[in-house]
């Protein structure tokens, strides 16, 4: 039988570059995602609240006896708060299963061998979840906006509400970070994709119902910031220069947030390891 030689010969493939392993797990996952009818579905029926919105712009601009029906600040803001419920199913849909699939298969060993690393590999489930949560937020309130301009035929609107852009972009991408982080961080501390989702559905509405008793027992809204989702709504109006419906200090609600985030990075950091965290 004959010896085949051996010996060093040069890598004769292509060189990926540094960092961009990311972009593997994330267009991975957003293609099985899609191939689900029924999350299309879902998509779908999301979009129908820019649709009802974008009639109305359009009625507004040709019709004046509709004037009522014109985009404003707070329009925008209500059609960012309708997306919430969608914002939620797509988060427990898409993202309970994100990392907790991969820890009750013992994928991780595989995942974060060399030269994938930590960061890239929560950065490419990250991804995953925001692109779709930022195709119900962001890419509808942008199209909104657009809308409102090319209907009207002016730049008037534009003129006078330009800080609606920066608005619409800065509160969806702090809307899908929150969600992100804190399904991530949940996703990763279990192997199973139900109790994740439970477990989100809990840290959500108790939240909001512990401020709702606080509040009914104090009669202020200064603890406002007990809630998961009061905080965004609170955040909100304040970039949407609207008055704030809570007597929190929006400061409060932004530390808020942001502290829920560093929270859900430390337990990633724990939690997301090439060999099981014994606690």
């Amino acid at each position: 039988m004959p010896i085949h030689d051996q010996s060093y010969r040069r890598y004769g493939g292509t060189r990926e570059p540094i960092g961009g392993a990311w972009a593997v797990i994330a267009r991975h996952g957003v293609l099985t995602i899609v191939r689900k009818r029924l999350f299309l579905g879902l998509l779908l029926l999301a979009w129908i609240p820019f649709v009802v919105a974008g009639v109305s712009v359009y009625l507004s601009a040709n019709f004046p006896q509709m004037s009522l029906l014109s985009m404003t600040a707070q329009r925008f803001r209500d059609f960012l708060e309708t997306q919430n419920f969608f914002v939620f199913v797509i988060t427990v849909w898409v993202g309970a299963g994100l990392i907790a699939n991969d820890k009750r298969a013992n994928a991780l060993q595989i995942y974060l061998s060399k030269p994938l690393g930590r960061l890239e590999y929560v950065a490419g489930k990250l991804a995953i979840l925001a692109v779709f949560l930022l195709g119900v937020t962001l890419l509808p309130g942008l199209l909104l906006l657009i809308l409102q301009v090319l209907f009207t035929g002016r730049f008037t609107f534009l003129r006078q509400n330009f800080y609606l852009f920066p608005a619409v972009i800065l509160f969806s991408f702090l809307q899908v970070l929150l969600a992100s982080f804190t399904m991530l961080a949940l996703s990763s501390i279990t192997k199973s994709s139900r109790y994740v989702a439970i477990l989100y559905a809990g840290v959500y509405f108790f939240s909001d119902a512990v401020y709702g008793l606080v509040y009914l027992i104090t009669g202020s809204s200064r603890l406002s910031w007990l809630s998961l989702p009061g905080n965004l709504r609170q955040i909100g109006d304040v970039i949407f220069r609207l008055a704030p419906r809570y007597s929190t200090p929006w400061v409060v609600s932004l530390l808020a947030i942001l502290v829920i985030m560093g929270v859900c990075a430390w337990i990633l950091e724990r939690q997301v390891r090439g060999v099981e965290v014994v606690s």
